[in-house]
């Protein structure tokens, strides 16, 4: 995609956005040789929602994006739906014809969902790739999972090593998840069901290395909402060790999460091995633009040990810092006066503070308040909450500001708060203010546009 008309008054700078029409939920997300894909929903006609088609973008450095041809068009088994993508390394699938290992795409068909496709039921459908992502070929013999239930929808796929074959995660009904195993992406079988509470579409499954524990990992299962549970899975059975599902993003626009696959393990790169993360922007308001709704800022997720257990936390990936144009620092400030912190619209800005038990440090970031409260261990941002106390009287917050979007990340990324605004185009200001805190260090960047 080039820059051309990417500069308009809500479009996002630094979070990815098709050039024309409606998208929603990130799809496919995989990366292969030096390329990390991102499907995702799209209508082509429209900035409203319909017309499911996979749309498909490409980046070296999850920042700079380019839109390609869309890549899944409805057929007479539905409108295309949300799914994954695994580089089918040993070729399992027997679908690679070339030099090239074959990517591999496990997709809903919702049937019913268009004239084409009146009658059809929704089921799960395989696509590949055998040019590096550059094009996907629908497999001859869909569905490869036939209709279970109701508007079953939304496989992830996930590679077990010890047992040498392929998981599905795959959402059915209601509160309902369910397993499937495959030794070649084709025929599955079913393993177990899964309760989430309060949860519903849109399942990721991944393994995860638990930080500072020598070869201690676990498996996480989320949700759409990004809620999680994180347990042991033995190839047949997931048994979580969180009682209920764990929220992590307490913002008003967090959906249809899903983390890259095929991220190389490694020591020799701070890239390598990194568990990825982007949601669709659910909800956010562009008035007046060609295009409507965003992805949120790729997030490296990390599995943390915690006085309430095991825990994701959320933070931007380290690429962001190309971004970096002007930079002010601040530290050993006490709050009793606004502080301009800058007229830009794109910041990536980190506030540490010691804070009193009744401290409060508020952000006017364009018009729109982000306030932490010590007395309420809470955080508040464009009418969410998000419990956020002290340690040892300290509090950290980083945020992210493009054209429509805040999203904070407090105490390490142990919280997020990913939400969309629309600021008054006259409105340019960010003012640091606030009472009872000391702020030891106060960081702000200012970015470039990822368009240039």
């Amino acid at each position: 995609m080039t820059n051309e008309s990417m500069d308009e008054v809500y479009r996002p700078q630094y979070h990815f956005s098709a050039q024309t029409g409606w998208i929603n939920d990130p799809n496919g997300l995989v990366f292969y040789k030096g390329r990390y894909h991102l499907f995702f929903q799209h209508n082509p006609f429209g900035t409203q929602w319909g017309n499911m088609t996979w749309g498909h973008a490409v980046s070296a450095d999850l920042l700079h994006w380019r839109q390609l041809e869309n890549a899944l068009l409805p057929d007479k088994l539905g409108t295309m739906f949300s799914g994954s993508a695994v580089v089918d390394w040993n070729n399992t699938s027997g679908l690679q014809s070339g030099p090239e290992t074959a990517i591999v795409v496990l997709y809903t068909a919702a049937g019913g969902t268009s004239e084409e496709s009146k009658g059809q039921p929704f089921t799960q459908c395989l696509a590949y790739s055998t040019d590096a992502g550059d094009t996907l070929t629908k497999y001859e013999g869909n569905p490869v999972l036939p209709h279970v239930a109701k508007e079953n929808r939304d496989p992830k796929v996930a590679w077990f090593a010890p047992g040498g074959y392929w998981v599905m995660a795959l959402y059915l009904d209601g509160n309902t998840y369910a397993l499937y195993s495959s030794s070649d992406l084709k025929a599955w079988e079913h393993l177990h069901n899964i309760e989430m509470q309060g949860c519903s579409e849109c399942p990721d499954f991944f393994e995860a290395p638990i930080e500072g524990d020598e070869g201690e990992r676990r498996w996480v299962l989320t949700a759409a909402n990004g809620k999680y549970l994180v347990g042991r899975f033995d190839g047949r059975l997931f048994v979580p060790e969180t009682v209920e599902p764990v929220q992590v993003d307490f913002g008003a626009n967090y959906y249809a999460v899903q983390t890259y696959s095929d991220i190389p393990d490694g020591p020799a790169s701070r890239r390598d091995g990194r568990r990825i993360q982007i949601a669709w922007m659910a909800g956010g308001a562009y008035p007046g633009m060609g295009f409507n709704q965003q992805m949120s800022f790729p997030c490296e997720m990390k599995l943390m040990r915690t006085v309430a257990g095991l825990r994701l936390t959320r933070q931007p990936v380290a690429e962001i810092t190309t971004l970096y144009s002007t930079t002010r620092a601040w530290g050993d400030l006490l709050l009793t006066q606004p502080i301009v912190l800058s007229q830009h619209d794109l910041l990536d800005l980190t506030i540490e503070c010691d804070v009193h038990p009744d401290a409060e440090v508020v952000l006017d970031i364009r018009g729109e308040r982000l306030t932490f409260s010590a007395a309420q261990g809470a955080l508040t941002c464009l009418g969410k909450t998000a419990p956020l106390a002290p340690v040892s009287g300290h509090v950290t917050l980083r945020v992210l500001v493009d054209r429509a979007s805040i999203e904070v990340f407090g105490n390490g990324g142990l919280i997020s708060m990913t939400s969309c605004f629309t600021p008054a185009p006259s409105a340019s200001q960010t003012v640091l203010l606030g009472s009872g805190a000391k702020v030891t260090s106060l960081v702000v960047h200012e970015l470039n546009t990822a368009w240039d």
